[in-house]
């Protein structure tokens, strides 16, 4: 039965690194789920308040980094809000528009129109903003990433 209990866990963990990738899917739900999950079937013992003190403000982190690591790659290239907001909604609906590119060319285009459209910034500007919409998707996710991986390493080190 052990190992149905650590198959689970493993999905739950899985699963929160292809929602770095896929916004839609809440990653660090399913991460901490696979902790919870794992103090369900085997023991919360290994879990003090020290290890969900820490693993909160990693999750602290992990929303800081994704809003901010958007907001300033946007901004850096002179993109206004109406840059980050549509490379936002962008991110979120590209992949269900147009699957698999839709990740990429999401943010861009919703960067695109948002600055060109709607903040009436010159198209030339408007493609260096989306294009900078999309390095700040590929930094966060990476960001993410390092911090998920910090996450699931510190939940092995308690756990054994």
């Amino acid at each position: 039965m052990s190992i149905l209990f650590w198959i689970l866990i493993w999905i739950c963990i899985i699963i929160a690194f292809i929602g770095l990738i896929y916004p839609v899917i809440p990653g660090v739900l399913f991460l901490m789920g696979a902790f919870l999950l794992y103090g369900l079937f085997f023991s919360f013992e290994p879990f003090s308040w020290v290890f969900w003190t820490v693993q909160g403000i990693l999750v602290v982190l992990l929303f800081l980094s994704d809003y901010m690591v958007n907001y300033f790659g946007v901004q850096k290239v002179g993109g206004s809000k109406a840059g980050i907001w549509g490379s936002t909604i962008g991110l979120i609906l590209g992949p269900f528009v147009i699957p698999v590119f839709g990740i990429v060319i999401g943010p861009f285009l919703g960067a695109l129109i948002g600055e060109w459209v709607f903040h009436r910034t010159s198209f030339s500007q408007a493609v260096r903003i989306a294009l900078g919409s999309v390095v700040a998707f590929f930094a966060s996710v990476l960001t993410k990433g390092i911090i998920q991986i910090a996450m699931i390493v510190y939940f092995f080190w308690q756990i054994h």
